[in-house]
């Protein structure tokens, strides 16, 4: 089975609506050639293209690119390696081992070899997102020993992009203005998520009410998702709009949940962790549909412009790496409908009358 840090924050919650498509979830073929391997789906761009990992059954994993066929993308000269991001352009970003073991960030486009994109003065970097200008974020260790996010530039200079006072901080998107989105700690030691806009720094977007808070996405417009921890210890995947943050996990009401993608239609995907159960969601229109095992996605990890969702399922106990679309009919469980209504309406109005507000106070979304 896959590890635990290729999933990170990928646990988000939601119930459903009665409106979709009649689809069905499709398995990415090339991935289920050999059963003792288990795969991913981690990002998925506009052309179908789809970045992914495969883990066989002594745990290493291989980064791979699914375009019309699987193509193995190689490591920097060590055993293992994962992707984590795709642009339109087909540039994908991850980690690899070096020969020495140590974790590299790279960018790897189909036909070509891996680009190193090096450290902040320590011994590995870890790549998370790319933007339609080629520009990678993720964290590398600095010369004293911490994480920090870092952006690439222009140049292809990795840049550090501090903290909020405190000593890590984790990068995990970056919009097409690169605007970047991630979790740092504060002198407190608790972390939260942020946003940085290039020429402004880093900015504290808050929680829900509780001590934590982590960003793992973010479109064009500016709207950010991720997960807050709440008062009660729980955690409820989030979208902010650069404002405030709207509570998406409460349109279900149970369980943890955290938001893993967002697409140009600000549609939400993520994953939900009730104990050990695991189900996917996506909030869109208004409405949040979730799946169940079996019936959806088990994994949600991205959702393109054309609502193509990528994550896995869970097949003979192990992940296998599949799409579905956006709007597919989740199966609603008995005596939730009349909830799942009025939350819907609820969340859908308070995101409405959000979006109202910022376009009459002259400030409506803007390309960051």
């Amino acid at each position: 089975m896959l590890k635990a840090s290729l999933l990170p924050l990928t646990l988000i919650l939601g119930l459903c609506s009665a409106a979709g498509a009649a689809a069905k979830v499709q398995q990415l073929p090339g991935f289920a050639a050999n059963s003792k391997e288990a795969s991913i789906a981690v990002d998925i761009n506009a052309n179908g293209q789809v970045a992914a990992v495969i883990e066989d059954e002594d745990g290493k994993q291989r980064a791979v690119l699914y375009d019309k066929g699987l193509l193995e993308l190689g490591t920097l000269g060590g055993s293992d390696s994962y992707t984590k991001g795709i642009n339109d352009d087909g540039l994908v970003v991850g980690s690899a081992q070096d020969g020495k073991g140590h974790w590299r960030a790279f960018l790897v486009r189909k036909g070509e070899a891996m680009r190193d994109l090096g450290t902040l003065g320590g011994g590995s970097s870890y790549g998370t997102a790319v933007n339609a200008a080629g520009q990678a974020a993720g964290f590398a260790d600095t010369a004293d020993g911490y994480f920090r996010a870092f952006v690439l530039d222009l140049e292809g200079r990795m840049q550090d992009l501090g903290t909020l006072g405190g000593n890590i901080s984790y990068a995990a998107g970056i919009n097409n203005s690169g605007a970047v989105v991630g979790t740092a700690a504060l002198p407190d030691g608790y972390r939260r998520a942020f946003l940085y806009r290039p020429g402004q720094g880093m900015t504290n977007l808050g929680t829900l009410g509780g001590r934590s808070s982590a960003a793992t996405g973010i479109n064009d417009a500016g709207l950010v998702v991720g997960a807050s921890e709440m008062p009660n210890r729980r955690w409820h995947a989030f979208l902010h709009d650069g404002s405030r943050m709207v509570d998406l996990g409460a349109l279900i009401g149970y369980g943890n949940s955290y938001a893993t993608g967002i697409n140009a239609a600000g549609h939400v995907v993520g994953t939900i962790l009730i104990g050990e159960e695991r189900r996917s969601f996506v909030y869109r229109d208004g409405q949040m549909l979730v799946h169940q095992a079996g019936k959806g996605l088990y994994l949600t990890n991205a959702i393109n412009d054309n609502e193509l969702v990528a994550g896995a399922t869970y097949l003979s106990k192990r992940y296998a790496a599949a799409t579905m679309r956006s709007d597919m009919v989740p199966v609603v469980p008995k005596g939730h409908r009349e909830f799942v209504g009025m939350m819907s309406m609820a969340i859908g109005t308070a995101v409405a009358l959000m979006l109202l507000r910022r376009r009459y106070r002259g400030i409506a979304l803007r390309r960051y």
